[in-house]
């Protein structure tokens, strides 16, 4: 049960597409004597969901940093301690996920950081079912099956697009992935709001009996080496690796056992949330700090390290020391050898070949234009656009022009007049091996 003292957290999951962002603006216009605020994760270059979600007295925070597990689970927790310091201006908080997340990470967030704990409780994890694309997805992507698995509550959208029964053999399918969820059927998630808040329904007994390895966190970081040094200069040297950058957090004073490692990985999770100060070969690599060492320039790369006092540095660094042969180096050009090293393997990974276009451009578009841009694109790329969303500058009309899509499912609609705000065009595609350098010339071709 909710303890009264705690804010509840609604989770709002689905693959791209389902309906989350309809299913949210429901909940925002419902009368229902919340005061709500909002988590939006963006996948993607631009955030554009905040300007699809209806205008409303609820607060809206936008995280667009991709990926709401591992990579940007600091940020999560950066987001829920600024929302704490305006406590008196909402009572339940409603996450919406990317539709490529793993809900799972999300949903540890509220078990295994304390601060995050003693504030929030996790009311329940609700996931949008496509029932028109889900057979599909099923088979192409793993974020799909763990949505589905981790639900409390599976609302079975678009159900207007399928025969009955496919209906019910779609409803059989996702019955034998999650036993345990409510399956409710809708169309344009219109769905009674009892059916999604206060559900009280996460339960983490269940969760670690269905995935023991639940509560085993994911981290931004690859591999960590602890040094005991002396007051003096060091060299951090790195050959060239996979990246031509390197993402590092070093923290001092940690000791060189496995319970403080551990301490230490949390707090360098919210180190990785924040901002990434770009160092070049030569400098002095901050201590404490997000950085980020550049590594673009060929050959050996080498940084500098300055040492106060006798101290057990750790080295939380985004890839493994081996591929990029990083070595520590004294004064005296000795090699200084970590007393204790480390390798967190993330268990979640994306799909490599699935990202993002984001086009932002000024101006009027060309509706004759525009309608053959996309048709030609929806007749040879459809099947692998996973979601399409943003809105237009439609030449002629008043009114910004609002669409969503999904495959080759297209669906738009006028939205509210621009007014005096500048006349300009967003538009967010995700899909498998997209060509956005083309997709942006083709877009750019059909202004006026």
């Amino acid at each position: 049960m909710n303890s009264p003292s705690k804010v509840p957290v609604t989770i709002l999951t689905g693959f791209l597409g389902s309906g989350k962002t309809t299913l949210l603006n429901r909940i925002l216009s419902e009368e229902h004597g919340k005061r709500i605020a909002v988590i939006e994760n963006e996948y993607g270059e631009i955030g554009i969901d905040q300007a699809l979600v209806i205008n409303a007295d609820e607060e809206i925070f936008e995280m667009s940093n991709g990926c709401i597990c591992c990579t940007v689970r600091g940020d999560l927790i950066r987001v829920l301690g600024n929302l704490m310091k305006r406590r008196d201006k909402f009572d339940y908080i409603l996450l919406e996920t990317t539709g490529l997340a793993d809900p799972g990470p999300v949903a540890q967030t509220f078990f295994m950081d304390d601060e995050i704990a003693s504030e929030f409780s996790l009311d329940g994890i609700v996931t949008l079912v496509d029932a028109h694309h889900i057979n599909q997805q099923l088979g192409r992507n793993q974020e799909s099956t763990e949505q589905i698995a981790f639900a409390d509550v599976l609302l079975l959208n678009k159900t207007d697009l399928v025969k009955a029964e496919e209906l019910d053999e779609l409803e059989t399918r996702l019955r034998e992935m999650n036993r345990l969820a409510r399956v409710h059927r809708c169309e344009r998630a219109d769905v009674a709001i009892s059916t999604v808040l206060n559900l009280e329904a996460f339960n983490l007994d269940q969760v670690l009996a269905d995935h023991p390895t639940f509560l085993e966190p994911e981290y931004p970081f690859e591999w960590t080496g602890v040094y005991a040094l002396s007051p003096g200069s060091y060299e951090l040297s790195l050959d060239d690796g996979p990246d031509p950058t390197m993402s590092l957090v070093m923290l001092e004073r940690l000791d060189p056992n496995e319970e403080a490692l551990q301490q230490g990985a949390e707090w360098c999770v919210r180190r990785y949330a924040e901002h990434a100060s770009k160092i070049s070969p030569g400098n002095i690599v901050p201590i404490d700090q997000h950085v980020e060492l550049q590594l673009q320039i060929s050959g050996q790369k080498s940084f500098a390290i300055k040492i106060e006092k006798q101290t057990s540095l750790a080295l939380f660094a985004q890839h493994t020391a081996e591929e990029f042969n990083l070595r520590l180096g004294a004064s005296d050009n000795a090699e200084v050898l970590p007393v204790l090293e480390r390798t967190w393997v993330a268990q979640h990974e994306h799909d490599d070949e699935v990202g993002s276009v984001a086009i932002e451009a000024d101006g009027d578009v060309n509706p004759n234009k525009l309608n053959a841009w996309l048709g030609k694109l929806l007749r040879e790329k459809g099947i692998d656009i996973f979601r399409m969303k943003g809105f237009l500058s439609i030449a002629g009309e008043s009114e910004r022009f609002v669409f969503q899509g999904v495959h080759m499912l297209f669906d738009g609609q006028p939205d509210r007049p621009w007014g005096n705000e500048p006349r300009h065009n967003q538009l967010v595609f995700i899909g498998r091996n997209l060509d956005g350098n083309a997709m942006k010339r083709e877009f750019e071709a059909c202004l006026n």
